[in-house]
């Protein structure tokens, strides 16, 4: 998953909490799942009335993101909001998405009750099944991945697991995170913690395989 640049985060929300309006998850699928134990995947939940964000998938349990900050907001988002507000490399992934015929996409942020575990679900829908493809692997080819971890049910899931130190502080980040498409949709699942090198953190590979078999399920369910 791009993530945003250091320093974008200060970039105006009001962009992209326009376009999200109460970024209320109505249709969500939600799973029941806590930060250590995820339990085992549940049914769809009834999906929205209209728009992406019925085809979400969130982990239950966990928090909303901090108000004004784009990374953390959920609802949905046009092409150039993305490029604009959530984008590390914007004239890649704009490159990215004109090909794939991509003009929305839906994000859902939460965070564990104790701020150390964050999950970022992002959405992407393309004109075809061979540019959702094209968008999956022109997105993964972005960043260097350490570890891939197998998805039960989805082997064709792109998956990495790594840990790095972030900035000059010594804090860590454990990251999981996975791929898929479905249809014309593509979907990205992406679950960081942090931690110290004293109490180092490791990527929660159980968590970010619940919410993408959840995600899995939800859009072969309800798109096309």
């Amino acid at each position: 998953m791009r993530r945003v640049a250091p320093g974008v985060a200060a970039v105006v929300f009001a962009g992209l909490a326009a376009l999200t309006g109460c970024g209320s998850d109505a249709g969500a699928a939600t799973a029941p799942i806590s930060a250590s134990a995820p339990a085992e995947l549940p049914a769809a939940a009834p999906a929205a009335t209209s728009g992406l964000a019925g085809l979400a998938a969130v982990p239950g349990g966990f928090l909303r993101g901090v108000a004004g900050d784009p990374t953390q907001a959920t609802g949905p988002f046009t092409r150039q909001a993305f490029v604009d507000t959530l984008s590390a490399a914007p004239a890649k992934d704009l490159a990215l998405l004109l090909n794939a015929g991509c003009k929305e996409g839906y994000q859902t942020f939460r965070v564990s009750p104790d701020r150390r575990k964050r999950v970022t679900v992002q959405l992407f829908k393309t004109a075809s099944k061979p540019k959702a493809l094209d968008l999956q692997k022109g997105f993964w080819s972005q960043t260097e991945h350490s570890k891939a971890f197998a998805v039960p049910g989805l082997p064709e899931a792109l998956t990495d697991a790594r840990t790095e130190v972030v900035g000059v502080t010594g804090r860590i980040e454990a990251v999981a995170e996975a791929s898929i498409t479905v249809g014309t949709m593509v979907a990205e699942v992406t679950v960081t913690q942090t931690g110290t090198l004293e109490n180092a953190p490791v990527p929660d590979i159980r968590l970010a395989t619940t919410i993408l078999r959840l995600q899995q399920a939800r859009l072969t369910t309800k798109s096309g």
